[in-house]
């Protein structure tokens, strides 16, 4: 009972420190490594072990799968190559330089555990990244190819995490199949990601149930997992294949109440599942502060300066040197110019390196107990000093910065929503063109369709008349509210009526919220 009252305090908690941090614009993330640093001082607090196979599963598939919904396979294609840099080569140049680095520390680590470290501080999230950056609407190239990096890189890195955990387990490596098995797990993990969504789109089209429908979301996403983890496959990029099938084929089709519902409890369960990852790491943080003694204390702190500095400095290096090379091949062709990083948006790329749920479910994931993982405590400790320092350091510093470079703004998902939306206000007028000539309720549709093609038709206008008429519509929807409210304390409606006419008026105020054209498109599950 002391552990879920522990756990139900730290959600609030947490829910109160992602409303500060929106306020003071850092990501969300970096206060929670600080709650949970504190945690790990905290006297009286529980010792937690965590079942290694359900950490992954339960941490990384849900999370991973609302980020690969919102992915854009058109605009990955479209930058590819800076993607695969990134998701695969500095992943694995990060892995071999923290192994180096803490084997150099800290000689008694064997080098399948100093992998295993390095495997498990490798991948960037980029949601944290993107949280700051979405507000100051950098170059859409460099969202797409960081939230691209991210979708990748835990596949490549968990990969090499599970092959340096079962060397360290079982003594045994073969080098020679490795290769087959990448091939296997990654290119079978995309057939199956296909055939899951395939499956699941059969059987739900028919449950009209909201609760169930995003019950059901849910179960899908933990069994395509475990499924894949019993068929040996990826389960990483099976879940990346299966959440942009679901958004390929759910993608416009799916109405607003579902839609809605399903965005909104997908949001809440990464706020919770990164508030529960945080606190857990902070309670097995606890367990390993209180067995270091004496000299051990400084091995710690000079092995976790020694892997947070390689992991930043690495990063830095690595996306530096991409963009030098790329600017010394566009100087042979002038047709890859336009696609060249700039020096601004290689600095912030490579400043977007903060670790989060991904590093702290695979460290949670080592084996304890009787048979634990050999030097697990020094890798847990390496692997929350990483996370608190990228995400303190970097996510707090990451805004001043953008200020400073200032970077142009990039107006590409503004001007493809005006398209979409005269095209779309063009479909509606088709339709009505076919309706009664003296129809009154065809006239009005005609009206406001007709207004909205101009408005698209146009081009993205000024920002002052965007203000002007989302005000206007957010006063009509707020007077409206009030009115409902009157009448209901006047007697005058019953609540069933009010919860009708409610949801009218919510819709009303999404269309006022829409008026004004968004940085990027909103958070998916």
């Amino acid at each position: 009972m002391a552990l879920f009252e522990l756990v139900v305090a730290l959600l609030f908690v947490g829910a109160l420190f992602a409303l500060w941090a929106d306020r003071i614009g850092v990501p969300y993330p970096a206060l929670l490594a600080l709650v949970g640093a504190a945690i790990a001082f905290l006297p009286g607090v529980p010792e937690l072990a965590l079942d290694p196979e359900l950490a992954l599963s339960l941490f990384v598939a849900p999370t991973l799968l609302d980020a690969a919904y919102d992915a854009s396979p058109r605009d990955l294609r479209r930058n590819l190559a800076p993607v695969l840099s990134l998701a695969l080569v500095l992943v694995l140049v990060t892995v071999a330089s923290v192994a180096w680095v803490l084997r150099l520390t800290v000689p008694g680590v064997g080098w399948a555990a100093a992998i295993a470290l390095g495997a498990i501080v490798a991948p960037p999230d980029a949601s944290a990244a993107t949280a700051v950056l979405s507000k100051l609407r950098p170059p859409h190239r460099l969202l797409v190819i960081l939230e691209g990096e991210s979708l990748f890189n835990d596949a490549s890195a968990l990969l090499v995490y599970r092959v340096a955990v079962a060397a360290a387990m079982t003594g045994a490596f073969s080098g020679w199949s490795v290769i087959p098995t990448l091939v296997l797990t990654c290119g079978g993990g995309v057939v199956a990601g296909w055939v899951f969504a395939r499956v699941h789109l059969r059987a739900t089209s028919r449950v009209d149930d909201i609760p169930i429908n995003v019950l059901l979301q849910f179960i899908a996403t933990f069994a395509v997992w475990m499924i894949a983890e019993r068929l040996g496959l990826s389960a990483i990029i099976t879940v990346v294949a299966f959440a942009m099938t679901l958004a390929r084929r759910l993608g416009g089709r799916m109405n607003a109440r579902h839609r809605i519902a399903s965005y909104a409890v997908w949001e809440v369960a990464v706020l919770v599942l990164n508030v529960l990852a945080f606190v857990l790491i902070g309670l097995q943080l606890r367990a390993v502060v209180v067995r270091i003694h004496g000299a051990e204390r400084g091995t710690y702190a000079a092995a976790g300066a020694a892997v947070c500095a390689a992991v930043i400095v690495v990063r830095v290096a690595w996306i530096m040197l991409h963009g030098a090379v790329a600017h010394r091949l566009g100087r042979r062709d002038p047709s890859t110019r336009a696609e060249q990083p700039s020096y601004a948006s290689g600095l912030v790329a490579s400043w977007c390196g903060m670790r989060g749920i991904v590093t702290l479910a695979a460290a949670l994931a080592l084996p304890s107990g009787e048979i634990a993982f050999p030097h697990r405590d020094i890798i847990v400790f390496c692997a929350f000093c990483v996370v608190l320092t990228t995400l303190v350091v970097q996510g707090m510093t990451l805004r001043p910065l953008m200020a400073h470079l200032r970077l142009g703004a990039d107006d590409t998902v503004e001007r493809e929503v005006a398209l979409a939306r005269a095209a779309t206000a063009q479909a509606a007028l088709d339709v009505l063109q076919r309706a009664p000539a003296d129809s009154h309720a065809a006239q009005q549709l005609r009206s406001e369709y007709q207004a909205r093609l101009e408005h698209g038709a146009s081009g993205r206008p000024s920002a002052a008349e965007d203000e002007d008429l989302a005000a206007l519509q957010r006063q009509v929807v707020a007077a409206q509210r009030n009115a409902l409210t009157d009448l209901r304390a006047r007697h005058v409606v019953g609540d069933a009526a009010l919860h009708v006419v409610e949801e009218e008026i919510d819709l009303l105020e999404l269309t006022a919220d829409a008026s004004v054209p968004p940085a990027v498109a909103p958070s998916a599950g």
